[in-house]
């Protein structure tokens, strides 16, 4: 499992045009990227205590989330991820899901994924059966992403952040999403061994900080 290095940053709109010039400057695009942006649409799971969420609140060291997401609104790439937190070094497995696979999840019809032999869909089988493990929200937002190839950074700037409340029909493009309040723009720094000077350089914003941030936890403001 690689784990990697992350920093996350609350910004402002003038610090996100501005670093939008800077990254620009000194990094590439994602070629997966629509006009340098994309939309992400992830459907997280919790149990009934909320673990998931009062783990992030209370900053317990080691997490782990599952979210099943898709981009720009494109159902024929599917994704389950796991995302797990240690120390506050950031690792994450995948596993590409069908539509039929994404739609029993989310309905939580789940019996035929024991059989699955995709390893990532049978650990959330698991924990769907034995934790309680269920869909609790959509969350939406908007990605600018930057990479840089050595120390494989990436930099992204995330923002119009939306719920779904409580609900989780997250395969229909336009379910009704509402805005999280005033949640922040979110400058977001990953990288494995080592920050290059020169990405360290153009990511400062005075005034701001490390945040513990979490969009998931932004988007259950509502219950």
């Amino acid at each position: 499992m690689q784990f990697r290095h992350e920093w996350k940053h609350e910004i402002s709109y003038a610090d996100m045009l501005s670093l939008r010039s800077r990254l620009s400057a000194v990094m590439h695009k994602d070629s997966h990227a629509v006009n340098g942006r994309y939309k992400i649409r992830s459907l997280y799971f919790d149990n009934f205590r909320d673990k998931a969420l009062l783990e992030k609140i209370n900053g317990v060291n080691t997490r782990e989330k599952f979210r099943v997401r898709y981009y720009n609104d494109d159902l024929s790439l599917i994704l389950l991820e796991k995302k797990s937190k240690i120390h506050g070094l950031c690792s994450k497995d995948q596993a590409v899901i069908t539509l039929e696979e994404a739609r029993l999840i989310a309905n939580k019809d789940i019996e035929s994924l024991s059989a699955s032999g995709k390893p990532l869909v049978k650990e959330l089988y698991y924990k769907m059966r034995t934790e309680g493990l269920e869909p609790k929200t959509i969350v939406d937002y908007i990605r600018e992403p930057f990479i840089y190839a050595p120390g494989n950074v990436r930099v992204t700037l995330d923002y119009d952040i939306r719920t779904g409340l409580t609900g989780t029909d997250f395969l229909t493009p336009d379910c009704v999403m509402v805005p999280t309040g005033n949640a922040p723009i979110i400058l977001e720094v990953k990288w494995d061994e080592f920050l290059p000077a020169v990405v360290r350089d153009a990511v400062q914003v005075p005034g701001t900080h490390t945040s513990a941030f979490s969009k998931y936890a932004a988007c259950r403001v509502y219950g």
